[in-house]
């Protein structure tokens, strides 16, 4: 398998000091993907990813960096998006928010620096909205936010993986809380955390394309004068200020009407925005019954979204014993809605069903080597036009074996 042979847990500074775009001979996939392959069932789809293995992987814009590669690397870091283009993700991932001063930060949420960065452990844990709160009768707390803090302060901060201990009696504790089958490996000499401009710089210089996430505000808005119209305006600014084309961008809100400023006021990036659909956690909503889609798919087509991007388990579901496409994503499908799917390699292992993700067909889940089983029924039954991976290098193999865009 000369394919699988390059290894990549190769030092954190090498990865952080390359530069250039990341070519097809540059691609380093490391073991998971013989390893997830080895453990399929026998069978036309195992033996055409076995066929692939001494074949150079291409990227593609198939596979997308979820907060970069944050299955081992503290995520929205440099260091995470440089391991993300490494293994051949041809879209990488910048969660937006931004700071006490307001300029744009790449962050999972506005209030997650408490889990994601080593700010407690630092001066500016006083400047959080909740300090640290020991467990007692209750969990451990804490919450910090980038708008608690300035541009500059937020730079002196270091990532890490994005973990709390809820039953922790001190911050050291409460900040060693990484799962056992993630590690802190490459966060041991802290993750250099990004603005939003810098991430576009680091991202085109590798050669890729970018999906920024406009997070929602834990901070009232407007906010100091900034109104959720300036923020979404912001994001757009940042990528023509670098001279991107609309075209190489993504721009996803779970908030519709964030999809629909773009459209009306951006309509070359509002072309390619990205409603991220949250409404499984809404009253009512089952991706199994259509009546229950509301707005319905036709409806969001005409108001002019082209992408929807739902989580794995919406698109799915089991019909005699087989996992096929949902009632949910035939109706995306036949509205004409492109589909991009989150997050793959985001849980643990599948061999006790894999978790939230997988929820809708977990009854014929059994073991890791049906990943890429799901992952080809996504590809193939449902039509997905890419796949968010916290590893990318999974989902790259596939892409570049089945030879997808």
């Amino acid at each position: 398998m000369a394919g699988f042979t390059k290894l990549f847990w190769g030092a954190a500074l090498s990865l952080a000091s390359l530069a250039g775009p990341v070519s097809a001979s540059d691609i380093e996939l490391g073991p998971r993907p013989s390893f997830l392959v080895g453990k399929m069932a026998d069978g036309a789809l195992k033996d055409k990813l076995l066929a692939c293995a001494a074949s150079p992987v291409e990227r593609t814009l198939f596979s997308i960096g979820h907060r970069g590669a944050p299955l081992q690397f503290p995520e929205h870091t440099r260091e995470s998006y440089v391991a993300a283009a490494k293994m051949g993700a041809g879209i990488i991932e910048c969660d937006v928010t931004f700071t006490k001063d307001k300029q744009l930060v790449c962050r999972h949420a506005q209030n997650d620096l408490h889990t994601t960065t080593n700010i407690l452990a630092t001066d500016l844990a006083d400047t959080c909205s909740q300090g640290f709160t020991p467990a007692g009768d209750g969990k451990a707390t804490a919450e910090c936010r980038t708008s608690d803090i300035t541009l500059a302060q937020f730079r002196t901060l270091n990532g890490k993986m994005d973990a709390a201990n809820s039953k922790a009696q001190t911050v050291e504790e409460y900040m060693n809380g990484t799962a056992g089958w993630r590690t802190d490996l490459y966060a041991a000499a802290g993750g250099t955390v990004m603005t939003h401009a810098e991430s576009i710089a680091l991202i085109a210089s590798m050669g890729g394309k970018f999906t920024p996430e406009l997070k929602s505000p834990s901070v009232e808005m407007p906010f100091d004068g900034f109104s959720q119209a300036d923020y979404a305006q912001k994001m757009i600014d940042e990528y023509k200020a670098a001279g991107i084309p609309a075209s190489d961008v993504w721009p996803q809100s779970f908030n519709l009407d964030d999809v629909l400023y773009w459209i009306e006021n951006e309509p070359e990036f509002g072309a390619q925005a990205v409603y991220l659909d949250g409404r499984s956690g809404g009253d009512g909503f089952d991706p199994l019954k259509p009546e229950t889609f509301k707005p319905t798919m036709q409806e969001l087509a005409d108001k002019g979204v082209n992408y929807i991007a739902p989580p794995i388990w919406m698109l799915l579901r089991v019909a005699d014993g087989r996992m096929v496409a949902s009632p949910y994503a035939v109706a995306a499908k036949q509205a004409g809605l492109g589909i991009i799917a989150w997050s793959f390699e985001r849980s643990g292992s599948l061999n006790n069903g894999g978790g939230w993700y997988y929820q809708s067909v977990k009854d014929v889940v059994r073991n890791d080597g049906q990943m890429y089983e799901i992952l080809d029924v996504l590809a193939q039954d449902v039509g997905i036009a890419g796949m968010f991976s916290d590893w990318p290098a999974t989902v790259s193999y596939y892409a570049s074996c089945m030879g997808l865009d």
